[in-house]
């Protein structure tokens, strides 16, 4: 009997939400995860593989992997992939910008019947922007395989989506809403859905899917292999980890050996947060020599800065969650060619979205929690690339900058006058 037929919770309980009280407290949610008491995983697989070439993959999924630009597995790829592959629930613990996007990528293409149209692996991603750069990976990866792949999301007109499935997609990766949809309108057909797979789980629950995600996972074969990858372990996390996985492979990236390595980081001291603006202006020239990506934290402020640098006549994009999905699908589209060169977002944009020519990015604001911080300077140096982040800070953001100095075991320098040079 396998491990997964002795597993004593069936998967596809009919019963109830989730209940991140159930199962007794804190202590108990730790001791069953597998948390030491930084609220970190305890790594549970010890093997590495350092090489691509070592994993055993198919000749067309190696070919597209060093087509796509990979030289070497990052730490994440060198531990993830192979127990992956085998077959077994894994729970992977790492920051953006550290491959884990390539990681499930590699583990669907490498186990996709080819000569199957049916649906085979689902990927759930907490935003829009996120499902299309997974898609864009799964399409650039697999392309020596011809796979199909589809983007389930919301703010796209539903009969497409309907079109699109019923001709046969191998992949789906979407948002839950529009997913549990396409499955309850019997567009999407789960039956043959092997691998499932859950981007970004702290981030997801954060943004109160719970509930149409276990509706989507009841839909699902009980024999499911699940992946689950998070940033952070909150409680939420873990009561997924207990409801879904079966043993799970639990793989931990520490802080340390995360990407601000190749990022200089540096801070402007700000007098009065009203001065911030010149000092955006002052370094316009400087952002334009690449692209930039300037963060504040509300919606509101994208709107206020983007109109106050536009009546300076500087030239800027913005984007924001309230925006209608065909314009931020066409702010994407012009800021990944390099035809807009500065965009300004809030942390919408901070997790998974990989434009490889970002090596400026300005906190305007500091990010509201210390864990935003990697996935927004991440932008700027996506795994093996070098970067450039300058944060504005005024006096009451000091204890913050410090906070994240030390978190991060890092330092953050005041900005020197050739920044430019450094880009």
């Amino acid at each position: 009997m396998s491990a997964r037929d002795s597993y004593d919770e069936p998967r596809s309980q009919d019963s109830g939400s989730f209940d991140s009280s159930a199962k007794g407290g804190p202590s108990q949610d730790h001791a069953l995860a597998g948390l030491d008491a930084s609220g970190d995983i305890q790594s549970n697989w010890e093997e590495i593989v350092e090489k691509f070439d070592d994993m055993n993959l198919r000749e067309e999924l190696l070919r597209g992997i060093y087509a796509y630009g990979f030289e070497k597995p990052s730490a994440i790829q060198q531990r993830a992939i192979i127990p992956c592959i085998k077959g077994r629930d894994v729970i992977a613990q790492a920051q953006s910008g550290t491959g884990k996007t390539a990681t499930f990528v590699i583990t669907i293409l490498q186990q996709l019947e080819i000569t199957s149209k049916n649906c085979q692996a689902l990927v759930l991603a907490p935003t829009r922007e996120l499902a299309q750069q997974i898609q864009k990976v799964v399409i650039a990866l697999g392309d020596y395989l011809e796979v199909q792949c589809h983007a389930c999301i919301g703010g796209t007109n539903v009969r497409d989506d309907q079109r699109k499935l019923e001709m046969g997609q191998q992949i789906v990766v979407g948002t839950p809403g529009r997913v549990f949809d396409m499955i309850s309108r019997r567009s999407l057909d789960p039956r043959s859905i092997k691998l499932f797979v859950l981007d970004e789980a702290d981030e997801m629950l954060s943004r109160g899917f719970k509930d149409q995600i276990y509706d989507v996972f009841r839909k699902l074969p009980s024999s499911i292999q699940v992946v689950l990858l998070s940033a952070t372990m909150p409680t939420d996390v873990l009561e997924v980890t207990k409801r879904f996985m079966r043993e799970p492979i639990r793989i931990l990236v520490k802080k340390e050996e995360l990407t601000l390595e190749g990022i200089k980081q540096f801070y402007v001291q700000v007098e009065k947060e009203e001065w911030k603006l010149d000092t955006l202006c002052d370094l316009y020239e400087t952002l334009t020599i690449t692209q930039a990506v300037i963060f504040v934290n509300t919606r509101r402020k994208v709107d206020w800065l983007t109109d106050r640098m536009h009546s300076r006549d500087f030239t800027v994009s913005a984007m924001h969650g309230d925006m209608d999905q065909k314009d931020r699908d066409i702010i994407m589209r012009e800021f990944r060619s390099g035809s807009s060169r500065v965009l300004i977002t809030t942390d919408l944009l901070a997790r998974g979205i990989d434009v490889q020519q970002v090596s400026l990015v300005i906190n305007y604001d500091l990010p509201a929690n210390r864990e935003n911080y990697i996935h927004r300077i991440g932008r700027g140096g996506r795994f093996g690339r070098k970067g450039v982040a300058i944060n504005f800070i005024t006096r009451d953001d000091e204890r913050m900058l410090k906070d994240i100095e030390t978190f991060y075991n890092t330092q953050i320098d005041e900005m020197p006058m050739n920044v430019a040079d450094l880009i």
